[in-house]
């Protein structure tokens, strides 16, 4: 049995998919949440896209390639077959976005909650072990039974809370928390599921085909960082409900027929009256008398 190391560069490679899973998942609850206060069906589907999108494309499948990064095996190099590992990435979109759809829409209750979670949890755990089907080495692969139920059961617990967060939490500091511990249970799935690997290397060496780490490692930075912008801008441009609230409020204005009230220069500050003195200092106007300078 070869000897494994899973943080072959230190604390690195966990740090960085710590912070893609939580960054994802930041994205994600954003973008789930305007599914439920979107006006039309073509909107709670844009935005359930861009939440699958986030939590299933960065939170999840980006999170385990950059961890990947750090797997090494003693004895052999490794790399990866390309078709499966784009299949696994589309797997974990496509079950994010299903789940999201089955709980997501209609009345929030627990049974679809539950059914969302379920059919999530078991797409993230296909997806996991579909990742590490695409490596290819000099060795046969083996998995530990119990720590694999173990991981599949963390990943459906993991996409349950992940699903009832998207269809509740609404505040910024709710968001920013909830996202710190989907960090921490997608994490722990994937470090759960790596343990329970085993590689037995092959007597003989072999030739080792597919596509090596750095080889995949810039379309998927590049992927990553697009999308990221992408988000973010859609975020930054869809109105907000103070925008909805104007536009209402000029749609109705011109429903009635009144003219919508103009909006008048705005009043600069003038703490100490120098307004006013200017004004009695302009040519042609009549200085006060006594009179009307008195303190009344």
């Amino acid at each position: 049995m070869a000897e494994i190391n899973h943080f072959e560069y230190g604390w690195i490679t966990p740090a960085l998919s710590y912070a893609l899973s939580v960054l994802g998942s930041f994205l994600g609850l954003i973008c789930a949440g305007r599914i439920r206060t979107a006006a039309t069906g073509g909107q709670r589907a844009w935005w359930g896209i861009l939440a699958a999108f986030a939590i299933g494309g960065t939170a999840i499948w980006t999170m385990h390639f950059m961890a990947m990064l750090g797997f090494a095996v003693d004895g052999t190099r490794i790399r990866y077959d390309v078709p499966i590992t784009a299949a696994s990435a589309g797997i974990a979109v496509v079950a994010v976005g299903i789940g999201l759809a089955i709980a997501g829409t209609g009345r929030v209750s627990a049974p679809r909650i539950l059914a969302g979670g379920l059919f999530t949890g078991a797409g993230v755990a296909v997806m996991h072990y579909a990742g590490m089907a695409a490596m290819r080495l000099n060795g046969r692969l083996g998995y530990d039974q119990p720590r694999v139920v173990a991981s599949a059961v963390i990943a459906v617990v993991a996409a349950t809370v992940a699903l009832w967060l998207a269809v509740t939490v609404r505040r910024a500091l709710a968001i920013t928390a909830s996202a710190l511990v989907m960090g921490v249970a997608v994490n722990g799935m994937h470090f759960t599921g790596m343990s329970a690997l085993s590689v037995h290397l092959h007597d003989t060496e072999r030739e080792v085909a597919g596509a090596e780490v750095g080889t995949l490692l810039v379309p998927i930075v590049l992927a990553v960082v697009f999308g990221v912008v992408g988000l973010v801008y859609a975020l930054l441009a869809a109105p907000t409900d103070e925008d909805r609230a104007a536009t209402a409020y000029l749609d109705a204005r011109r429903g009635t027929g009144a003219a919508p009230v103009p909006a008048g220069p705005a009043a600069t500050p003038d703490p100490v009256g120098l307004r006013a003195r200017s004004t009695l200092a302009r040519p042609g106007t009549p200085f006060p008398s006594r009179r009307d300078r008195a303190p009344r």
